[in-house]
């Protein structure tokens, strides 16, 4: 049986949010879909049906940016991030979600706030060179990555908090930020049939809503290939810094 009427009130919104973040438009906006769709069902069952629609996301954004990506960031990042999909796992039931919201959310915080201070403070103008890969750095934010993905539904910030400072391409970023989530998403697709939350009745949900995924996804993909580095990077750390507060807000139950 279908959902009603006033479910898609709210569902349909949030898929088109979070299609815009998936076509690379920042976490900020998935995160801003979420709750609105946990406004209509519990926060469990708003992830459940999400799931199969991010997939189906990741399929399109693959496809938008197969010619884009940096591999080198990817192969350092994901054995970590894969990791911290099975610690989450395993550890799912004795770490309270809402913690690790209000620490990812604090730590992205204050690594967008150096950036804003860096670029239009008192002493803005100094050339901030691109970081170097940094392959212990990358593991520890892509355990970081995947367990909060898996935990919280936040992974992107910890992901975000490396790569951005590397100052790829936008189009390679972006790129390196669809394969990586790509990946995981697939991956946490075994936990979650084995926890039982991929029933018949959520796939159904999912399946009424994925005609809205397409359009969303191709937006922000086509808004993020006109965007300038100067305008993209800002951009994007703004759309952080509002993913961190909102990460912390729902981790402090506000």
């Amino acid at each position: 049986m279908l959902p009603e009427l006033s479910f898609f009130y709210a569902a349909v919104p949030a898929v088109l949010l979070v299609g815009l973040a998936k076509g690379g438009m920042g976490d900020a906006l998935a995160l801003i879909g979420v709750p609105i769709l946990a406004l209509v069902v519990s926060p469990v069952e708003a992830a459940a049906i999400l799931l199969p629609i991010l997939i189906f996301m990741d399929m399109i954004s693959l496809v938008v940016w197969r010619k884009h990506g940096d591999w080198t960031t990817l192969k350092i990042m994901l054995p970590g991030a894969l990791f911290g999909i099975a610690v989450g796992w395993a550890t799912s039931a004795l770490v309270p979600g809402s913690v690790l919201r209000v620490v990812i959310g604090a730590v992205t915080v204050l690594f967008c706030a150096r950036y804003f201070w860096n670029n239009f403070g008192p002493g803005a103008g100094e050339v901030v060179l691109p970081r170097g890969q940094r392959p212990l750095l990358a593991s520890a934010w892509g355990t970081l990555s995947g367990y909060g993905s898996f935990v919280a539904h936040a992974g992107g910030a910890p992901f975000q908090i490396y790569a951005l400072p590397l100052k790829l391409p936008p189009r390679e970023f972006t790129g390196t930020g669809v394969r990586f989530f790509a990946i995981l998403n697939a991956v946490k697709l075994i936990p979650y049939f084995a926890l039982g939350q991929l029933d018949t009745k959520n796939l159904v949900t999912s399946a009424t809503l994925l005609p809205f995924a397409p359009f969303a996804t191709i937006a922000g993909a086509w808004c993020v290939k006109r965007m300038k580095p100067e305008i993209f990077y800002p951009f994007m750390y703004a759309m952080a810094l509002i993913a961190a507060l909102l990460i912390i807000h729902e981790g402090l139950g506000f």
